[in-house]
């Protein structure tokens, strides 16, 4: 069971390395995302990575529409070799709303993410790779420096055929912020992974005042499709939150990563660990 602990992307990038290094010690992983119009997601886990030295990095998520898998191998590459065994990448459809604005809608979401997500494993492990697919083109490429620790491939989905899909290709799956643990048993029969596979639930963390997280419940609710009282949050006293953490864990989540709400996101945290 592992704790991480996201940089929430409207926080100023300046804040992002001075945050990493708080919870170096403190926590398992420290994630950073990629959403159109904020922060690019690999520069900022360059940054993160370079100034700590024990904390697990992710990138949750990668679009695969905006990102050629030949790129984006090199970029993971480059950081597994730099940070080994620190990096975790993870790769996803994109918001379909942003891809269309940007020209980079996929016919097939689900056959670019599988085309995706398999030629860069291929890639890491440093084989040559073919491939002429439904979105994905690429003749006989290869990584001059593949890295010697592979890092974890994981697919950031949520739908019922992206997690078979990331069941079948990846070798973990990103659940967003909103999920519980009542959704977590289901959610694994879904992905049916035939091995090992690093199950990665979102949420986010409100210790003290609940009306902080109203807002964002409702627009979490909106992008899952359900009712704002069946969003989950780690919410409440410490103790409360501390709850729901260890109520992830206890269904089957490998890693819970805690999105602080509000400007001292490490309040938040500090008070969350205290009761863990």
């Amino acid at each position: 069971m592992r704790l991480g602990v996201m940089f929430d992307r409207d926080l100023p990038p300046e804040q992002l390395v001075p945050f990493a290094q708080t919870l170096d010690s403190r926590v398992d992983d420290l994630w950073v995302v990629e959403d159109l119009g904020w922060t690019g997601g690999l520069t900022s886990a360059a940054a993160a990575l370079a100034g700590t030295s024990r904390v697990r990095v992710g990138l949750g998520i990668a679009p695969a529409p905006l990102r050629n898998p030949m790129l984006l191998a090199m970029e993971f590459a480059n950081l597994a070799r730099l940070f080994p065994g620190r990096f975790v990448g993870g790769v996803g459809h994109g918001v379909q709303d942003w891809m269309r604005q940007v020209g980079a809608a996929a016919p097939s979401p689900l056959a670019l993410l599988e085309e995706t997500i398999t030629a860069v494993r291929g890639l890491l492990r440093g084989e040559s790779v073919s491939v002429d697919g439904r979105s994905v083109h690429l003749d006989a490429v290869r990584l001059v420096h593949p890295p010697a620790v592979v890092p974890p491939i994981v697919a950031g989905v949520k739908s019922p055929r992206s997690l078979a899909l990331s069941g079948r290709v990846a070798q973990g799956t990103i659940l967003p912020e909103g999920f519980g643990p009542d959704s977590i048993g289901p959610t694994l029969e879904r992905i049916a992974a035939p091995g090992e596979h690093e199950l990665i639930v979102f949420t986010h963390l409100c210790v003290g005042d609940p009306s902080a997280l109203d807002r964002t419940r409702a627009g979490v609710a909106e992008f899952l499709g359900v009712d704002p009282s069946e969003v989950f949050a780690a919410e409440g006293s410490p103790e409360q939150a501390a709850g729901a953490v260890k109520a992830l864990w206890a269904a089957g989540a490998s890693t819970v990563v805690l999105r602080p709400v509000g400007d001292d996101p490490l309040s938040h945290v500090e008070k969350l660990l205290s009761a863990l």
